[in-house]
């Protein structure tokens, strides 16, 4: 292996190769043979309607499968290992440290009782070892990077004084409190707005450049995916169905399914599904909120 081909190999924080997800109650295979490769600050976007089976596939990555539903076959290399091997306590080391995840519904993933603050703060004490002073130090830190406005007072909040923008801030502030190598955005910007949706995008990428975090995007709407990724899978039915470039799928697509979801959106006219530059361009000139 020459030198160029070891550091390439270096590069890649996580390999799908074949992956299959089988349910054991109904005894039938629910995902199909998904291979695709994560580098190292690079963003792949996973697209389909609901049901397609994309969300179980990150579920798989992270080790958080339903009851009765399992990888059945291929593999799952994360920083180079086997998550088939991990133990529960690998599995807790693991999340947070080197993987972590944002879901559709940050009020579902927040304790409501005790301040937004003081939960990553504990997180930060237990898993990084810090002092009280210093957790808390950290977590305004956090609050200022994910852009949060007056994030002293945000620490003091509970979930139901805050946005849904402010809430999916605050738990991308918790995802990243470890610095992982790799962030699952699983439907993060779904229920939010077009104007606070563009602005969680923005940060998302702000995140990646910043840090070479990687992204794993998941949504149903092709024009988030126009806005971030490098590369796409397109799935339908539990199976990869056309995967590529994201110029090339929205671009140039060649299944019917995918030419289908771009048209709907042309038809609809998202203002958002634009070329990359300007896309790009209107979202830097959006003040965050």
């Amino acid at each position: 292996m020459t030198s160029s081909e070891r550091t390439s190999q270096q590069d890649i924080v996580l390999e799908l190769t074949n992956v299959r997800i089988h349910n054991d109650l109904a005894d039938v295979e629910i995902v199909h043979g998904v291979s695709f490769t994560l580098r190292r600050g690079g963003v792949v976007g996973i697209v389909g309607e609901s049901g397609s089976g994309k969300s179980l596939t990150c579920r798989a990555i992270l080790g958080i499968l339903p009851q009765f539903i399992e990888v059945s076959g291929g593999s799952i290399a994360l920083l180079g290992q086997d998550v088939s091997t991990l133990g529960r306590k690998d599995w807790i080391r693991l999340r947070g440290t080197n993987i972590s995840a944002v879901f559709q519904d940050p009020a579902s993933y927040l304790n409501p009782s005790i301040r937004v603050g003081k939960q990553i703060q504990e997180e930060l004490r237990v898993k990084r070892g810090l002092g009280r002073a210093a957790a808390r130090k950290r977590t305004i830190e956090l609050f200022e990077a994910v852009h949060l406005r007056d994030p002293e007072y945000v620490y003091q909040q509970y979930t139901h004084e805050l946005s849904g923008g402010m809430l999916q801030r605050v738990l991308i502030a918790s995802a990243i409190a470890l610095e992982p190598d790799i962030l699952i955005a699983d439907e993060a910007t779904t229920a939010l707005d077009v104007t606070v949706q563009a602005e969680i995008l923005s940060l998302l990428n702000e995140l990646k450049t910043q840090t070479g975090l990687s992204l794993i995007v998941v949504s149903h709407d092709l024009a988030v995916v126009a806005q971030l990724c490098d590369q796409v899978l397109v799935m339908k039915d539990g199976q990869v169905v056309e995967q590529g470039s994201t110029e090339d799928i929205l671009y140039s697509p060649q299944h019917e399914y995918s030419k289908l979801l771009i048209s709907e959106h042309e038809q609809y006219g998202l203002e958002r599904f634009l070329e990359p530059a300007e896309a790009e361009q209107q979202i830097e000139e959006l003040d965050y909120a």
